[in-house]
């Protein structure tokens, strides 16, 4: 008996990817734009280190949203104080042209919540 001998196996040799770009595969296949095995051949990068990407980096993306959320609920509230500011602003502007004309516009004018409002700030900066 003859022995043959084994030649190796080929190994498929991939190329290293970026971040940016795996990030980038990720988002299209996530959006719809191409499959996983579209993504494979066009990138020369296996099934399964996609479906690896898919599973460990779509827990990134969403951390970044998460981010960026909070990010958005730093500005709201920011914007809350900027315009609260505002609106005690234009309250003590009420209160001084009643002052100086004497006459009590707000109440005819004015919703009743902000009316009140006025009164009772008139009341603590009489004190």
């Amino acid at each position: 008996m003859t022995s043959q001998k084994k030649q190796p196996c080929r190994k498929k040799e991939y190329q290293k990817i970026s971040f940016d770009l795996k990030l980038s595969i990720i988002d299209q296949i996530n959006n719809g734009q191409i499959s996983v095995n579209h993504a494979s051949n066009k990138y020369n990068v296996s099934r399964s280190s996609i479906d690896y990407w898919l599973k460990k980096l779509s827990n990134f993306e969403s951390k970044s949203k998460v981010m960026s959320k909070n990010d958005e609920l730093k500005k709201l509230r920011e914007k809350v104080e900027e315009l609260e500011f505002i609106k005690e602003l234009q309250q003590d502007i009420i209160i001084d042209f009643q002052d100086i004309t004497g006459k009590d516009l707000s109440k005819k004018l004015l919703p009743k919540t902000l009316a009140k409002e006025i009164e009772t700030r008139k009341r603590t900066r009489l004190k």
